[in-house]
C-alpha cells in the first residue's frame, strides 16, 4: 500500500481540515494518507472530515506528546 504523508503541525484550524480535504480529493487509488498534527482542535475536526467525505481514519500511536497522528484511507481503495 502506497502512504502520503501530510504534515500539518503548526497549522491551525481550519488550514489542516482543508488540506486534508484536497489531499483526500487527489488520493490515488490505493494510497494512504498519514496526517500528523499538533492543533488540539484539530484532533477532533480531522477525523470528522475524514470520516464525513467517505473515509476511514485510525489514531496512530505517537512518541512525541505534543503532536498526533492519523491514517487516512478509503475502504474500497
Amino acid at each position: 500500500m502506497v502512504s502520503q504523508r501530510l504534515d500539518l503541525r503548526g497549522l491551525r484550524c481550519p488550514i489542516p481540515v482543508i488540506r486534508l480535504e484536497a489531499a483526500m480529493r487527489a488520493l490515488p487509488q490505493g494510497t494512504t494518507i498519514e496526517v500528523l498534527a499538533d492543533d488540539p482542535i484539530a484532533r477532533v475536526d480531522l477525523p470528522h472530515a475524514a470520516r464525513s467525505a467517505g473515509f476511514c481514519c485510525e489514531t496512530l500511536h505517537s512518541e512525541d506528546p505534543t503532536s498526533f497522528g492519523f491514517r487516512v484511507f478509503s475502504e474500497g481503495k
